[in-house]
């Protein structure tokens, strides 16, 4: 292999790094009017001692708890609830992954705190909390958690210039998309696609539909992004905004580095998305959603070694 293709294959691994990174973090982009810090990402415990570069080349799963804070103007990110809650784990070994979205009403254990909705870890105890409740119900624990006000995804899609997601049924919502999205591949861009993800009054799963929904966000994010990545000033201008609205905690430009190269090692028709089943029911006067945590853990033990995951997922 001569210098110069040699040069050419590196940057085009750092290109495809950045834009899996970016995939994986575009919906969680933080809303401007959210007050400092706008997004967070922060290694737990967990993480410690994790060469992620070392961890590639012997293989194992690296887990990620992306949470979408529902933090309004005034009120801090890291503290308010976690309405979207995602746990992705990705081998860069095996070159599979896996989203499993947790229903933000999931009736669970908060350690410290007894039992309440899983999306009020956030404003208990802030991402570190928030990881150990989604990592104790799933039995596994996120090595990294990444937290954030999800209603910036409306700037950002606008800015790669919309995305298509492919919607199994049409539906409209009485307080967030009157206006309805019909079935079928649809392209969807700024408030739109905010509403699309948000939306679960009239879907028949609720919650469980809602989580789906911001799964089909994130793959159309992925797919705009993988097709824009080589036009000129793209990635640049990406990597700069997610850049300048995150801080890291406990992080080093050389881990993130790693973990850009180790997430551009999956291979994106290996990727699965799957919601965490349930029951719905009550807890006193509040509607909650009882998690199968027998299915939790079954999803976890599968993609633990290799990110593979096959019961109940979409590729």
């Amino acid at each position: 292999m001569t210098r110069m293709t040699k040069f050419v294959r590196r940057r085009l691994l750092t290109t495809l790094a950045l834009g899996l990174v970016l995939a994986m973090t575009a919906i969680l982009v933080p809303d401007a009017q959210v007050a400092e810090p706008r997004a967070e990402l922060i290694a737990t415990k967990w993480a410690k001692g994790l060469d992620v570069a070392q961890h590639t080349r012997k293989g194992g799963t690296i887990w990620v708890l992306a949470v979408g804070s529902d933090a309004r103007p005034g009120q801090k990110v890291t503290r308010s609830r976690g309405d979207a809650l995602h746990l992705i784990g990705f081998n860069p070994s095996s070159g599979h992954a896996t989203d499993i979205s947790i229903p933000r009403d999931s009736y669970v254990n908060i350690p410290g705190h007894g039992r309440s909705k899983i999306n009020e870890a956030l404003t208990l105890g802030g991402p570190k909390l928030m990881g150990r409740a989604v990592g104790n119900l799933v039995g596994v624990q996120p090595q990294y958690v990444f937290v954030t006000s999800f209603s910036g995804m409306s700037d950002l899609v606008i800015g790669i210039g919309g995305v298509e997601v492919d919607n199994p049924r049409a539906f409209s919502d009485p307080y967030v998309a009157r206006y309805g999205f019909k079935k079928g591949r649809i392209r969807i861009s700024g408030p739109h696609s905010v509403d699309f993800a948000r939306a679960r009054k009239t879907l028949p799963g609720g919650d469980f539909d809602r989580s789906a929904n911001q799964a089909r966000v994130i793959r159309g994010i992925h797919r705009k992004i993988v097709a824009r990545q080589n036009e000129t000033g793209f990635m640049a201008k990406g990597v700069s905004l997610v850049m300048k609205k995150m801080h890291t905690t406990g992080l080093s430009g050389r881990d993130l580095y790693q973990l850009a190269h180790a997430v551009a090692a999956i291979n994106p028709s290996k990727v699965r998305t799957c919601v965490l089943p349930g029951g719905i029911g009550n807890a006193g006067a509040a509607s909650v959603v009882f998690p199968n945590v027998g299915a939790a853990r079954a999803m976890g033990n599968d993609a633990r070694n290799d990110g593979r995951l096959n019961r109940g997922c979409r590729g």
